[in-house]
Order: structure tokens, then sequence, then C-alpha cells
């Protein structure tokens, strides 16, 4: 078994974003997807925030494996969302204000998650099954393995350990905490129950406190409470613990410090709540439906309404007392004195959850559609567990789509940034994009100065001459589709002057494996003005277009701004702090921009039917962004492999599992995303008899084989006969003897190996009347008279002759004999009975032993064919 240390240590620790958004409720669930591997059903209201402090408790519905947020004040679920792979699993449920952690007893995953903050926390394994708990005070979290008698305390925010563990006997029971923040334990082993409390987390989670690091949770207290190896029940209380000793009938209560021993009159086991809100502790018996309640030195019994023994423990809520009989789905309520007060009635037999929480007490059934909040005036809502007008609601069916609308199409924007540098009796004008608006962009227009240019669309930069220096411009530039002009954007005022940097004397444009460009240059002359900036215009086929500005000496253009596998070259222009620019550097070395390949699209991994332990995958081409994908890496159970094309098989494979394939696409800038499929190797095939089926020389077997994804051939044989061949449906042996048992085996195969499966059928027994009718006139009429001498018709043998000493008796005639198979021997004459019936087939029938008679003197039922008969 694995204890929680191998547990933790094997557990996922995931990271912990946040998430930004104008709805709270949004958010939450995003956090829950990641932190519990939840998926949301739909989109319903989204009013309600999840972290909040109502009186509020999350509650399971397995048979729709969701967890539901009631909201106790209202009655009412604000919140679903659904738990993958958890239908008809039981789950723990431990929660507080800020924290949620479940444990899924199936698969042993403990996940958490801050209601509070949205911060994703992380999951972890344990044992599946009873045996590990969780319990949660505040921030504190501790896992309970039961079994083992270790109690480990993780940090909620993270599942990382704490310290070191506590370490018990094996064999411990309780593990929850009271009103004071103490985890009691007790340990039968010893007779005694202890208190823990939970080391102080650091201000960091995760790894902040690693064992053997100082902070540990500490045994405070240890009580005896009963004889060793008792039977012990534990219930935390306000202040203290409860224990009841199930071996000697008492139940002890430890109240700071102070312990007290209450006899019960107790015939059979009973059983308490995990935790008791207030002075009164409830002992439920279920075989005799009778509950103790134990307050002070006094007791008081009441018995519950009803027959059977499913009753859940008592709990204790504002001096009433709640007990459910899962039999009928009636939660029975009482008062201090005992008394049948209410009956809340469910919707059919099944588990119950009764707890305390929020100043509610909150009835859940997990395998119905509805739960019952009753407040502190014991008024009782019913919940509608599935609702759909809520956040994660089952959503609506979808209206039918609308006709899709042309795109209108309308005049371009206003180009963004438009910018303007003074040079020498010149100024240089650049702007960014406009928007088409559904129709093309065919030019710009850069109108100032008295002039009017018109440029490309793929030309965002222009040099504007023959301006006067001295002299202040503005330009306005504007766009133009089919609809005509768009908006003018006007850029920032410009004075020509022949005081102008010089421009960088040399370019140097350097593609990189990240999908950046550096371009960099040699600092410019700023012919006695200070150099404020650089600006950077990239060149291309036919385009012009600015990318930046720079006050260093080199720029790095961001990954993606550049079109990949397109080629660019660079010039650099200066700018002094006075505004004026210099003349446009001579131009960069081209390069062509790259990055690492996009991820292999469409990919499909399938079983491969005729080999064992193998799998194949296909992809169409990953996009190769800017060079060319020289290989595809193929990964799946450890197994890798390198190809050149879009499809590879991948071997040695396990039989009959499910193989989770990676490809990554490679080119000069590495390796790209990966794209994943899942597939499954063949399986040896699995044989289940349905039926057989039998004549009296002839069996068959109907079967059904799961091939195991392979193709399976398929075979039926039986000792001493050949196996024969055939579909995997029904399969047939003949040339059996009649009346016989015998055992078949069913044989199916396919690349992964065999899978049998057996059945005995027995053959219809085969009968011959025994013939010989008195001859006609003239005849010896006396021949089938046995009191004739010499040799009469019917006689039988051992041997296949007539040999009498080795005759074996005589068969009156029309008596009716068992037969069995042929064997050639002496021929026999039936002469002038039995029609004239002559052979040298000998039949084996069932007369003192099995002996024979000739063919002749025995007619088969059924048409008399010696052929169905095998041979002996």
């Amino acid at each position: 078994m694995a204890t929680i240390d191998e547990a933790v240590s094997t557990g996922t620790v995931r990271p912990r974003p946040r998430w930004r958004g104008g709805l709270v409720t949004v958010g939450t669930v995003l956090a829950l997807l990641a932190a519990l591997g939840l998926t949301v059903l739909g989109l319903g209201s989204a009013d309600n925030a999840v972290a909040s402090f109502d009186a509020s408790s999350w509650l399971w519905s397995s048979a729709r494996s969701e967890l539901a947020r009631v909201n106790g004040v209202t009655g009412r679920v604000d919140t679903r969302v659904e738990v993958p792979d958890a239908r008809r699993h039981s789950m723990q449920v431990t929660q507080t204000d800020r924290l949620l952690v479940v444990r899924d007893l199936n698969s042993g995953r403990i996940s958490t998650l801050d209601l509070a903050t949205l911060q994703i926390t992380a999951t972890t394994r344990t044992t599946p099954g009873l045996g590990v708990s969780v319990a949660l005070h505040e921030d504190a979290a501790f896992v309970i393995d039961a079994v083992q008698g270790i109690v480990r305390q993780l940090d909620p925010r993270s599942l990382v350990p704490v310290g070191e563990p506590v370490q018990y006997p094996p064999g411990i029971t309780g593990g929850s905490f009271d009103g004071e923040g103490r985890l009691w334990i007790a340990v039968p082993a010893e007779g005694t129950v202890s208190a823990i409390t939970p080391a102080v987390l650091p201000s960091a989670p995760a790894s902040a406190a690693p064992p053997g690091g100082g902070v540990s949770p500490k045994r405070v207290e240890t009580h005896d409470v009963a004889d060793a190896s008792h039977e012990l029940m534990v219930s935390t209380l306000d202040d203290g613990v409860a224990v009841l000793d199930r071996t000697a009938g008492s139940l002890v209560t430890v109240v700071r410090g102070e312990v007290t021993r209450t006899k019960l009159p107790l015939a059979a086991p009973g059983s308490l709540p995990a935790r008791t809100s207030g002075a009164m502790v409830p002992v439920t018996v279920n075989s005799e439906r009778r509950v103790h309640v134990v307050g002070g030195d006094q007791v008081r019994t009441f018995t519950v309404p009803g027959t059977g023994d499913r009753l859940t423990p008592t709990v204790a809520w504002k001096e009433r007392f709640y007990c459910a009989d899962e039999a009928t789905g009636a939660v029975y309520a009482f008062d201090a004195a005992g008394q049948l007060v209410e009956t809340v009635r469910g919707r059919g037999a099944g588990p119950l959850e009764l707890e305390v929480r929020e100043n509610h007490l909150f009835i859940n059934a997990p395998d119905a559609s509805t739960a019952r909040v009753v407040d502190d005036a014991h008024r009782v809502r019913v919940v509608d567990k599935y609702a759909n007008d809520v956040l994660g609601g089952d959503p609506p069916a979808p209206e039918p789509p609308p006709p899709p609308k042309k795109p209108e199409v309308s005049r371009p924007s206003v180009p963004r940034s438009v910018t303007a540098s003074a040079g020498d009796t010149q100024a240089r004008v650049s702007w960014q994009p406009a928007a088409a608006n559904g129709a093309a962009i065919v030019r710009y227009v850069v109108e100032g100065a008295g002039q009017r240019l018109e440029v490309g669309a793929n030309q965002r930069s222009v040099t504007v001459k023959e301006l006067t220096n001295g002299e202040t411009y503005r330009f306005a530039v504007h766009a133009v589709n089919a609809r005509g002009a768009g908006p003018k954007r006007s850029s920032n005022p410009v004075v020509p002057t022949a005081e102008v940097p010089d421009p960088p004397a040399s370019v140097t444009a350097q593609a990189r494996p990240d999908g950046t460009v550096r371009v960099s240059w040699a600092r410019a002359d700023g012919q006695g003005n200070t150099i404020a900036r650089y600006t950077v215009t990239a060149t291309s086929a036919g385009s012009n277009a600015p990318v930046g500005e720079s006050r260093r000496t080199e720029l790095v253009i961001p990954a993606g701004e550049l079109e990949y596998g397109t080629q660019y070259a660079f010039t650099v222009v200066a700018v002094s702090r006075r505004g004026a620019g210099s003349e446009a550097s001579p131009v960069s070395n081209t390069v062509v921009p790259y990055a690492p390949p996009g991820p292999p699209q469409q990919v499909r991994a399938s079983t491969v039917a005729d080999r064992p332990g193998t799998v194949a995958v296909q992809w169409a081409p990953a996009q190769a962004n800017g060079r060319q994908v020289t290989t595809y890496l193929v990964e799946a159970a450890g197994r890798r492999a390198e190809v050149t094309d879009t499809r590879a098989t991948v071997d040695g494979l396990g039989d009959g599992q499910n193989v989770a394939v990676s490809v990554r696409a490679v080119n000069e800038a590495g390796e790209g995303p990966t794209a994943t499929a899942t597939a499954r190797t063949v399986a040896a095939p699995r044989v289940t008899v349905t039926g057989s089926s039998a004549t009296a020389t002839a069996v068959t077997v109907t079967v059904t084989v799961d091939a195991g994804g392979g193709q399976a051939t398929c075979t039926l044989s039986t000792p001493g006969e050949t196996a024969k061949s055939g579909a995997c449906t029904s399969l047939t042996v003949s040339g059996l003897a009649p009346g016989t048992r015998y055992p078949f085996t069913v044989t199916a195969s396919n690349a992964a190996g065999t899978g049998t499966a057996t059945r005995t059928q027995a053959t219809d027994a085969l009968y011959g009347v025994a013939t010989c009718v008195n001859g006609s006139e003239g005849a010896e009429r006396t021949y089938c008279d046995k009191d004739v001498d010499g040799r009469n018709g019917n006689e039988i043998f051992s041997v296949a002759r007539q040999d009498n000493d080795r005759q074996v008796g005589w068969a009156k005639p029309g008596t009716r004999l068992k037969a069995y198979c042929r064997q050639r021997g002496e021929e026999v004459y039936a002469y002038v009975y039995n029609n004239d019936k002559k052979s040298t087939w000998w039949v084996r029938v069932e007369y003192r032993g099995r002996n024979y008679i000739p063919w002749a003197w025995l007619n088969l039922e059924g048409g008399d064919d010696i052929g169905v008969l095998p041979t002996c």
C-alpha cells in the first residue's frame, strides 16, 4: 500500500496563475477547470460570485459527476461544474469559506482550490478507496492514512507536505477538527485519543516548509480513553472530542483536558457523526434504530421510526437531532426531549450525507437530483442540484443561426500613428495601416506643403521634398478603398533644417531562431546635434513600412510582427533632439524571419490491427514559419522516432494499451509545439460462448469475440478430432459419435495472442431399428424366429463379422438400438427380408456394451443414411 509520503511525492503541483475578468463567476469556473480538472457544462446567469462567504456548501452528485454550490440562505444552486471521469464515484468534499478540497475515493485523487483568490492550487494522488481521508480547517489541511497511521499536514494551496508527519501505530480512526482548530485522532491500539495542532504556514506556499525544515504539526495532548485494542469512533466537538468505546459500550468526552466517561445501554455497536455541534452528543445504534443522547451525566434515549438498519449517524443541530434512513430517503428530526417533530421526505432510497456548515444543515443525496437545506429556525428548503438557470447549467438548445450577413463595406478608417520628421528641405512622413472596412485599400494619400502624394497600400513611408528650411509644416494622411477616401489624420508639426544628422553608415540585420529580428547600426554623427532616436523602416518585395524606433543603436523587432518566410531589408534614419531627420541609411543585408514550426495539424492515431504493440499516426504538415521542416519527432510511451514523412508507426508497445502519441515538427529554429492523439494497441482477443447446439453427429458453438482492435480468426476443437476453422460467430465440428458428450474449446487468435473459452455439449442420440421380416411365400418363414436352431436374423457380434464364437446376443425384430459409428466388415445380405439390403458396413450399437450389427439388419432412423455415422 502506498503511504501518504509516497502519494504526495508523486503528486502533480501545477502553476498558480490568476485570471482577470468582469465576472467573478467566470474566473472561478476557469480556476476550477485547472485545479480540479472540472468542465463547465454551460453558461447561465453570471451574477452570483462563487468566491463569497455566504452560507454555502458544495454538494456532490455522483449520477451526474457534478459539484453544485448551494447557497443556504436562498436554497438555490448558483454554480454547477462537472468532474470528468468520476461518474458514480464516491467523493469526499471538504471545505471552508476560502478553500475547497475534494477526494475521489475511486481514484484516490485529491484536488484543492482557493475560492476567494481564484488561485489554482494543485492535485495529488493517494491510495484509492476508504482508509485515507482529508481534514480541512482555515488554512490547514491534513491527509490521514488510517491504515498506515500517518497524519501528514499539507499546504492546501499547493498540496506540498509541511514539515514531518505525525506517526501513530497503524489502524487509527478519526481525523477531523474541533471548533478550536485541533485535529483529533484515536489510537485503538493504545486506547488513547490525541490532538494535533497544525504548523503555521509561511506566507509563500509550496516548498517553503520542506520536511525537516523546523516547521511541523505538533501532537499537543494525549488522553487515555479506553483499554488497548478497543474499537473506537471519534466525533469532534466545539471544544474537544467525543470517543465512542464500542467495545466497552461507553462514551468518553475530553473537554478542556477533562475526561468524562458515560456508560451507555448498548446491546449493539453504535456510531457517531464526524462532527458534533453543541453540548449534546448523539450515539446511533442502527440495528435497534435507537439514539442515545449524552449530555453531561444524563442519557436520553429515543427510537427512530421504521424498520431496517440503514441509518446514518444522527447529527445534532440547534437543539434538534436529525437521523437519516437511507432505505426510504427520509430524515427524521427529534427535539431535545426525543419527540419526533418533523420528517423530511426524500425522493427514494440511497446514500444521504448530513453536514452542519455555515449555520445551516445540508442534507445531500449524492445519487439524486435534489438536496435539502435546514436553517437555524429549522425551515427546510428543497434544492434542485441540476438547476440550469445558473453558471454551469446545461445550456438551452441553440437557436438556428441567422442567415449570414454580407459584410458591411465602408470607407477606410483613419490611419494610425502618423508621424513626420524634418530633413534638409524635406520631411519624412510615416504611418500605421488604416482599417480596410470590407474593401481593400488601394492607396494612401499624403497632403501638405501644397503637395499631394499618392503611394501604394503597402507603402507607409514617403519623403516630401522641395520644402523651405525654417518653415513649419503639417501633413495629413488618408486611405482610399473602393468606397472612397477615409478620414484624415495629421502628423506632428516639423520644421525642415539644414542642421540634420548624418545617416548611420551601415545597418546589419539578423533573423534569430525565436522569431525576432535584430537590426543594428553604427552610431550616426549628429553634426553638432544630439541624436534623440533612430527610426527603422522594413522593406520587402513591394512594401515599405516603419517597424519601430530605438534610442540605442539596435532595434529588436518582436516575433510575429514580420511575416515568417518573407525577405526583408532595413534602413535607419537618425533623428536629432530638434526633430531633424537624416537621410535614410544604406539598406541592410536581407534576412528571412523564422521561428520554430507550428504544431502538426489533424493528428490522427490508430490501431495497427495486424501487428502487436503498434500504433500508426499520421498528420498534416506543420506551418514551417520561415524555415523548412526537416523532421518530425514522434513519441509514444517513452519511445521516440524521427521521420521526414507525415506518417509513422510506433512499435514495441504493450498489448491492449491506450497510448498517447505526440508529434512535433523541427526546423532550423528548433522544435515546435506538440500535437497529440491517442490510440490503443491490439489486445489479445476475448471469447464469450453464447450458446451451442447439436445433431447426432455434429456440434455447433456460437460465440462473440472482442478482437481487441485486431483481426481475429477462430477455431473450434475437441480431443481426438481435427480442429475446425471458421467465422468468429459460429463454428461446427462434424463426424462425431451420436449420444456422446464432448468438451469443446473455442480459440480466437490475432496479432497480440489468443483467447479461449470452453463449452461442453452432447451430440443427439441416433437410433436404428433391428429389422427381420419373415420371408415371402416359399421362403424360410421361420428364419426370424429365435427358437429355430442355427443362425437367426438380428444377431449381434463383438466383431464386424458373423463369428458364432463372438456372438453376444440377438435383437428381437423391432428393437430400437442406439447407434454410435460404422465400420467395414463382412458383407451381409438380407436376402428375403429388409428389402434385400446388402452391405459391408456394420454399425456399432449399444447392446450389452458396445457391439456390432450388420447395417443390412438395422434401419437407421431419419432416412437410414449410413453416411451420417462417423467411422469407428
